[in-house]
Formats: C-alpha cells, sequence, structure tokens
C-alpha cells in the first residue's frame, strides 16, 4: 500500500497518470470524546507514508513536549493543529487530509465530537461517502455515539464502519467486542442504517488498520484500509440517474452562440437528448455539448460542460435541465430539516437568502414543527433553533424552484440560509417533499389593478414605516402625518402597532419569533393596501433590520419610506406614555425592547427625525416636505 511507489523514480509520467485515474474516495472519522479519531487518521497518515521526514521529526518532538502517550509518537498531532485542540486534547476544527495508497486516494475529515461543534460535523459529513465511527471498548455506545449515528443518517451517508477502538485497553476482549456491535446494530436499525462494517482496533497501536492483528485471531473480517480501498460507494447516478444540470451561467461569447453551462450533477446526456426546462417547463433537443477540449458525444455525472439547444428558450442561471422522462418536483412550499449554524437563533418568519444548486431564492420557515433531540432522537416543539440544534420545518420561498428530494440527490436536494445583511451562512438544510397545497394554489388574475386602484384615488400609494423604540413617539407623529395628508385629500390608513395587536396579531408575544411574525403579518397587510391604491402609514417599533428590509422588497421600489424616530432611551423612559418601561423596571414586563430585547437602528433610512430637536409638529412638516420633494404627493 506503499504511497512511494517505485514508478515515481521509474517513470513518473506514468506515475502520475495512474495516480489521476484512481478513484476518490471522502470519508469522516466521528465519536466522542477522546475515542481516538485523529490519533487514527495521524496512524493511517504514518502508515501510508505521506509524512516527510521532517514532519515526522517534528512529530516526535511535540510528542515529548504536549503529547499524551508517555514519550510515543501521538499521532493525533498530525491533525489537531490549533492551539485549543493541543492543550484541551480534544477536536474542534473540522481538519481534512488527504492520502492515497496504490488502490484509492482519500480524504479524510476528522470531526469533532462535543455537541456543541454539531455543525462542524455536519460541515465534514456532507461530502462523505463512508463515516467511521470510534467507539471506546472501554465505554461502549455512549451518547454522541448516537448524536453521531443520527447525524450520518441525516446527511444520507450508506456506509458506516463501526470502529471498536482501544481494545488493546481491554485485553482484546471478543466478548466485549461482540456485545458492543450488537448494541450499536440494534440502535442503528432505527436509523435505517444497514451497510456497517464492524472493525476490532487499536489506532495507537495499529491494530487491523493496515493488517490483520495477531492480537485479535478471533476476527477474520477486513482491515480498515482494505475496507476503505474496496468500498464500492453509490455511483448509481454517474451514469445511469436520470439527467440533472443546473445552469450556472449563459455562455453567449457572441451573437452566433448561445450556451448553457454547468456540472452535470445525475445521470449523462447526448446531443438529441430531449430535455426540459424547469421550472418554466419548457422544453429542446441538445445540439451539441462543448467543452474546452472540443465537442463531446456523451456526458457523464460530474463533467462541467456547456450544451447549445435546437431552441432558442428563456434560461437562466439557477434553472435545472432535466431528462424528460422522470422530472425533478417543482414548488414553492417544502418540509425540509435544518441544521441551525449561527449563534443568532432562526426565528421562523424571518427571511434568508436560500442557495440550491445554483439558484438563490428568498426563503423563510413559515412552520417550525420541532426540534429533534439527537441524543434521545425525541421531538421537542419550540419557536426558534439556537446554534446546533436541528429541526423539521415548512419553509416557503418567494419563487418557484426546480429540486428533488435530499434523499434521492444531495446536488440539488440540500441547500444552505444566508444571511442577508451579512452574507454568512447560518444554516445548512435538506428538502424531504413539496407540500402538496403549494401545487394546488394558484395566482388569480385580477382586473383592477393596482394601478387602476390608484388613479381612481388620484394619488401614488406607497408605505411609509415608522419605526422606533416604545415612547419614541412613532404613533403620534404617525396620526399627525395622517390628518396631514387627509387634510390634502389623500386616501390613507395608519396600521398602529398596539391597534394590530388587539386583533388580527392579538395570538402573538413579545419574544424575537412573535415579534418576526408580527412584522412578517402587518408587512403582507401593508402591500394588500398599496394595491388597492392607498398611502399607507406603518407605526410598529419592528425592531429588526431583516423585517424592515423584507417589508420594504414586498413592494416596488419608490414605495416604501423609512421614518425613523430616533429618540434616546432615556428620553422614551421619561416620557414613558403607557407606563410601560416602569412596568419593566418592576420586573412586570420581560423582552422589552431597547432593554432586554434588542433594537436595531436603521442605518440608512429615507426620513430621519430626532425627537430631542423638533417637536412632532416640525416633524410632520419635515416628512411631509419630503414626500413632496421627491414627487410621492403629487
Amino acid at each position: 500500500m506503499a504511497h512511494v511507489s517505485d514508478l515515481i523514480a521509474e517513470d513518473i509520467e506514468l506515475y502520475l497518470k495512474t495516480h489521476e485515474n484512481k478513484s476518490m474516495l471522502r470519508f469522516i472519522t466521528c465519536g466522542s470524546v477522546d475515542d481516538g479519531k485523529s490519533t487514527l487518521i495521524g496512524r493511517m497518515l504514518y502508515e501510508s507514508k505521506m509524512l516527510f521526514e521532517d514532519q515526522l521529526a517534528q512529530l516526535e518532538v511535540d510528542s515529548k513536549k504536549v503529547g499524551t502517550q508517555a514519550g510515543e509518537l501521538d499521532f493525533a498531532l498530525l491533525v489537531d493543529g490549533l492551539a485549543a485542540e493541543r492543550e484541551q486534547g480534544i477536536t474542534i476544527d473540522v481538519a481534512y487530509r488527504f492520502f492515497s495508497t496504490d488502490k484509492r486516494k482519500f480524504i479524510v475529515a476528522d470531526t469533532p465530537g462535543h455537541e456543541q461543534y454539531t455543525r462542524n460535523m455536519v460541515t465534514g459529513a456532507s461530502t462523505a461517502d463512508v463515516a467511521v465511527i470510534l467507539i471506546d471498548a472501554r465505554k461502549g455506545v455512549l451518547t454522541q455515539t448516537r448524536r453521531h449515528s443520527y447525524l450520518v443518517s441525516l446527511i444520507g451517508i450508506q456506509h458506516v464502519v463501526l470502529a471498536i477502538n482501544k481494545l488493546d485497553m481491554v485485553g482484546y476482549s471478543e466478548e466485549i467486542f461482540h456485545r458492543i456491535n450488537s448494541e450499536y446494530r440494534e440502535f442503528a436499525k432505527e436509523l435505517g442504517l444497514n451497510n456497517i462494517v464492524t472493525i476490532p482496533m487499536s489506532a495507537l497501536k495499529g491494530d487491523n488498520i493496515t493488517a490483520l492483528s495477531e492480537n485479535t485471531p478471533w476476527y477474520h473480517g477486513e482491515t480498515l484500509m482494505g475496507f476503505l480501498e474496496n468500498v464500492q460507494v453509490d455511483d448509481t447516478n454517474v451514469e445511469s440517474g436520470v439527467f440533472r444540470m443546473p445552469v450556472q451561467w449563459v455562455n453567449r461569447p457572441n451573437l452566433d452562440f448561445r450556451g448553457y453551462s454547468g456540472m452535470v450533477a445525475r445521470g449523462s446526456v447526448k446531443p438529441g437528448d430531449l430535455i426540459r426546462v424547469l421550472p418554466s417547463g419548457r422544453e429542446s433537443r441538445v445540439t451539441r455539448i462543448v467543452t474546452s477540449d472540443g465537442d463531446l458525444t456523451q456526458a457523464i455525472s460530474g463533467q462541467s460542460i456547456t450544451l447549445t439547444l435546437a431552441d432558442e428558450i428563456d434560461i437562466s442561471r439557477g434553472d435545472i435541465l432535466a431528462a424528460t422522462d422522470s422530472l425533478p418536483g417543482v414548488a414553492d412550499q417544502f418540509e425540509a430539516t435544518i441544521v441551525w449554524m449561527v449563534d443568532e437563533p432562526m426565528l421562523p418568519g424571518r427571511p434568508y437568502l436560500m442557495k440550491i444548486g445554483t439558484k438563490t431564492v428568498t426563503a423563510n420557515v413559515s412552520v417550525l414543527k420541532y426540534k429533534v433531540n439527537v441524543n434521545t432522537l425525541e421531538h421537542i416543539a419550540v419557536t426558534k433553533l439556537e446554534l446546533n440544534e436541528i429541526g423539521i420545518c415548512n419553509l416557503s420561498t418567494d419563487q418557484l424552484i426546480a429540486f428533488d428530494p435530499y434523499k434521492e440527490d444531495h446536488d440539488i436536494g440540500g441547500f444552505i440560509l444566508i444571511d442577508r445583511l451579512t452574507n454568512n451562512t447560518v444554516g445548512a438544510g435538506m428538502l424531504h417533499f413539496a407540500l402538496r397545497r403549494s401545487q394546488n394554489i394558484h395566482w388569480q388574475a385580477i382586473n383592477i389593478n393596482k394601478q387602476a386602484h390608484a388613479a381612481t384615488k388620484r394619488q401614488k400609494p406607497f408605505i411609509l414605516w415608522f419605526t422606533g423604540l416604545s415612547g419614541s413617539g412613532k404613533s403620534t407623529i404617525a396620526n399627525l402625518v395622517e390628518k396631514k395628508l387627509y387634510s390634502l385629500g389623500k386616501h390613507t390608513y395608519l396600521l398602529d402597532g398596539d391597534n394590530v395587536r388587539h386583533g388580527l396579531n392579538k395570538d402573538l408575544g413579545f419574544t424575537d419569533a412573535d415579534r418576526v411574525e408580527n412584522i412578517r403579518r402587518i408587512a403582507e397587510v401593508a402591500k394588500l393596501m398599496v394595491d388597492a391604491g392607498q398611502i399607507v402609514l406603518v407605526s410598529f417599533i419592528s425592531p429588526f433590520h431583516s423585517e424592515r428590509r423584507m417589508a420594504r422588497e414586498l413592494v416596488e421600489q419608490g414605495e416604501f419610506f423609512e421614518v425613523f424616530i430616533d429618540t434616546p432611551i432615556h428620553v422614551a423612559e421619561e416620557r414613558d406614555p403607557k407606563g410601560l418601561y416602569k412596568k419593566m423596571r418592576r420586573g412586570e414586563l420581560k423582552n422589552f425592547t431597547g432593554i432586554d430585547s434588542p433594537y436595531e437602528a436603521p442605518e440608512n433610512p429615507e426620513i430621519h427625525i430626532n425627537t430631542t430637536k423638533l417637536t412632532p409638529e416640525q416633524a410632520v412638516e419635515h416628512i411631509v416636505n419630503y414626500l413632496m420633494h421627491i414627487g410621492a404627493l403629487s
């Protein structure tokens, strides 16, 4: 299995060619803290002779300095690169390592065992074909074992190696090996994990890693390396699967050429094949498969190509080109699993960017059904997802997307969620299926549209969105502005936060999740009123950037004006017209905006009213003058 082949000296070209054609296997190691994951990977790197002499020398120095093996080589130090990992003797970050044997190339991800690093494990597992789950023979199946097995099943990894490690510390006991193996397989049935190979080993001593050990004469199965070299991963999608290709970009270098570029995600395609473009549903035939090395007669999964079609049809980035005999689904409502990956919780109703394949859309969780206790598999009702939590939810997108369920296709069934302000990835998910109602609900065309309503009222409809702390003066100023507009003959309606909570939103509280839903509903109502030709004044604290941005994006450009009623918290508390601050100080109110619940001030509002400098009447004059200046009241 030596990586250092004689061919390197004899015929480097042949060696490189042979190396290039080896298959690649991606696998992860996971298990409880101190199960020996990093040691196992270090051992495999050592046995495959992937270490240079200076690395070995440094390993010897580090082993004496910070190692845990009493002066012997501590292979875990080859993988645990962070200082915190070495100091605590645990894995925190996902470490990827490459190595090869005569038969195969490997990329292994060493994933952390701690529950607070669940997101790291999911990241490492997302591209793996095989999971090596380690169990300390002294401890047996633990909570972490169950959690990692659940995550492996969630990600859809089909092959599991149950590595019962540290067998040297229990006298290479066959009885312990079989007991742990039986217990784990009983649990794995509940998760649907069927392809399990159990191997007794000692990563530290090298037992059954690359050669069968004399210490376990009762074991006659494969070594770990032997299994990894020979396991057949599911590659049925490479050629036999149905064709899928997300369009990455429209390739049009000149007026005489139009092609659609992307990587074939599943199946194969040939010139002459009939394909359908989704979600539009239009069909055409492939005329050419273009690559930088010339045209192909066939392209298969994993190849990056450009297709030209017989017909000029509208295709954009993010569309799916699919074989017509087995089409992906098209929907905008789904059930999905979401793994939350940031400190700020996931709140139902809050809009996020969803990237699926090459398409990016706006999405929000419409219903959070429950979260999964990954230790017990218990379903728990919640209103939000915290860091590292996994939830089952209904997901809504702002446009139709083509998809396959994640269990059938990871490429166009898996997605990530992105924060719209920071562009950070905040979650990862898997689509289960389309919700049936999305296929039965269609937009009903109407004849009397927004323009007709506005023309009747002889005005331009828009939203004037007042935001500020409780006691800032929003309602007072909004009320005066409406009176002024009414006197000018405008058709208006004021949606006040307190009033709406007496009816439409009376079922909502004041948690962050309820505040998000509060604004989502009122934003939708305001949009409907704009469609009816009204000038809508919305007076809500609306504390979060995301929801105000969501409200803005519901209407057309030039139909939303944000008015920041800027009042310092101490001034608002001095005014305290409703006595709410006093109640909060007495401990009778929780989640009070500006005190124990955040208020995210607008960064660039259209109108900024400093109430310490302007009276309400002056504020009204300022707002109305602004609207006249930009032509909104013409």
